[in-house]
């Protein structure tokens, strides 16, 4: 298993960092979280790896953070795990992991730091943005 993508369809970014992955020619492991769900040593694993905190993958829009009253700096990590656990759209995507670390690729273009191997260019990113070149270089 080269590369895991935690992934919702329904996100452009998250759809986009599937496609480079593809483009760069691995076949990943696709984790629809919306549909599996969360465990909290997944979670804990993933963030670890990432080297980021609950509260810096809470996905703040488009999710029902504020109604939760998540976005209060003073509802402590522990809490924002729990809720990511019942409400797994409140983790922000798509984490991607690979033999060459976990990152929460945001924006996008964070994956090619993922890959061993580059996708042919050009390409770009969900904004129209050009990340790699007709050289098949990075741009950035």
């Amino acid at each position: 298993m080269d590369v895991v993508i935690h992934h919702n369809r329904q996100c452009g970014t998250s759809r986009n960092v599937l496609s480079i992955i593809e483009a760069a020619g691995y076949r990943p492991v696709v984790i629809e979280y919306l549909k599996e769900g969360w465990t909290r040593p997944q979670l804990l694993a993933l963030f670890a790896a990432a080297g980021i905190t609950p509260r810096q993958a809470l996905r703040t829009t488009k999710s029902p953070a504020e109604e939760l009253g998540l976005l209060d700096p003073a509802v402590s990590e522990e809490a924002i795990l729990e809720a990511m656990l019942r409400h797994p759209v409140l983790v922000n995507r798509p984490i991607v992991a690979t033999k060459k670390g976990v990152r929460l690729c945001r924006p996008s273009e964070v994956v090619l730091d993922l890959l061993e191997r580059l996708p042919p260019g050009p390409l770009a990113k969900e904004d129209g943005k050009l990340v790699i070149d007709e050289a098949g270089r990075r741009l950035g």
